[in-house]
């Protein structure tokens, strides 16, 4: 059993929902793939204005610091979830040579929760999600976010294909 199953067959299970979050989520950002591996069918994007400042925000609540300009934006335009190496997933990090490449589902680029997700995997150069980092530190995980952030409501909407 791999790693990540072991990790799933511990998850609550209190909703399909739920549950395929998780999996979107925990998967989105543990690839460390080779940078000639391309997420079939993305593309470059610009950053989007608010990019520096969510940056600036995962810089403050990690203590990590990184270069901005290092970042390249991929989208996978017009859908909510994409595959790639590590399966179904909203966001991918991996390193390009010597930039940390972020592919995004197109339907996500503008939500905070998931663009931070990947930045915070750029700024410790690893994959995985050392709790102390993306649920202590940072709430940057679906279940931490509105309660580290004091948003109301929960998590930023997961869209379904």
């Amino acid at each position: 059993m791999t790693d990540l199953n072991k990790t799933l067959n511990r998850l609550p299970r209190r909703s399909g929902i739920f549950v395929s979050l998780a999996v979107a989520l925990s998967a989105a950002a543990c690839s460390t793939e080779p940078s000639t591996v391309q997420v079939a069918g993305s593309e470059a994007v610009t950053a989007l204005e608010q990019y520096r400042s969510w940056w600036t925000a995962t810089e403050q609540c990690s203590g990590l610091t990184g270069d901005f300009s290092k970042l390249e934006f991929y989208q996978v335009p017009g859908v909510s979830t994409f595959s790639s190496p590590v399966g179904t997933v909203v966001g991918l990090w991996n390193h390009a040579g010597s930039a940390n490449r972020i592919t995004l589902a197109g339907n996500y680029l503008d939500n905070e929760l998931v663009v931070r997700h990947e930045m915070l995997h750029a700024l410790l150069e690893r994959d995985g999600h050392p709790v102390e980092y993306f649920v202590t530190r940072c709430g940057l995980t679906w279940d931490s976010w509105a309660a580290h952030n004091g948003v109301t409501g929960g998590a930023p909407a997961f869209d379904q294909d």
